[in-house]
């Protein structure tokens, strides 16, 4: 697991957490809840980490819905905080642009 992630799930644990506004569209558009995403971070699968990131440090990870589909979600932290964590996105992966397992871009 990465720093990253692992502050982030601390920090969605102790409920410290916002959803962007971006966040609730995408939601939203793809018939997403709120409570299935932020229940479903603690077991979430790392996909990408970028702690570099100019607006803070960010992980792109593999969610499931209470289906069992698969989710995409990037989780963030605002830029010189570590008291918050950010829904930045979610969306359902596009099985033609993923491998079968979601975790790695098809080349």
């Amino acid at each position: 697991m990465s720093d990253t992630l692992g502050k982030i799930q601390r920090l969605i644990r102790k409920g410290d957490l916002k959803i962007s506004e971006h966040g609730y569209d995408e939601l939203a558009d793809d018939g997403m809840r709120v409570i299935e995403i932020v229940s479903g971070a603690q077991d979430a699968v790392l996909v990408e980490d970028y702690p570099e990131f100019a607006k803070g440090p960010s992980v792109l990870v593999l969610q499931k819905d209470h289906k069992g589909s698969p989710l995409h979600v990037v989780w963030g932290m605002p830029k010189d905080s570590e008291s918050l964590a950010v829904l930045v996105t979610a969306y359902r992966p596009d099985p033609e642009r993923w491998c079968e397992s979601f975790l790695r871009r098809k080349k």
